[in-house]
């Protein structure tokens, strides 16, 4: 396949993984709509989806290194989006001192940097997991 329309495929094909996966998010915040929380300037949030976008976009980068076909990337990046679910709950599950929901809300950069790496070490794991 011509490489010039491989990449514009794996280009739309992110596009669209984290497009579902951010609405996807949306849907799991109960307490704060999440473009509404960057427009008014949240940091804390911007950090937390930030890295959430960055976490997703290397699993693909992974999954286009390692796999021979497209579908094979669009399972992976859904994948990624599910298991970077699953760490955001269990990162909210462990912090038992507070509700990361609410310190993102709150504006608590803190918590936004900790979501943001938990989000790209996630990502790291299952990237190089991927074979």
């Amino acid at each position: 396949m011509n490489p010039f329309l491989l990449t514009f495929l794996y280009f739309a094909i992110a596009i669209a993984v984290v497009v579902v996966g951010l609405v996807l998010f949306e849907m799991l915040t109960r307490k704060y709509k999440d473009w509404e929380e960057i427009r008014e300037g949240n940091a804390a949030v911007a950090l937390s989806i930030g890295g959430k976008i960055v976490g997703i976009c290397i699993v693909l980068m992974f999954s286009i290194f390692h796999n021979d076909t497209i579908m094979e990337t669009v399972i992976w990046g859904a994948y990624g989006v599910v298991l970077q679910m699953v760490a955001y709950i269990l990162f909210d599950l462990f912090t038992r001192g507070f509700s990361v929901e609410e310190q993102l809300k709150e504006r608590n950069v803190a918590v936004g940097l900790i979501s943001f790496s938990v989000s790209i070490g996630v990502a790291c794991v299952v990237g190089a997991s991927i074979s």
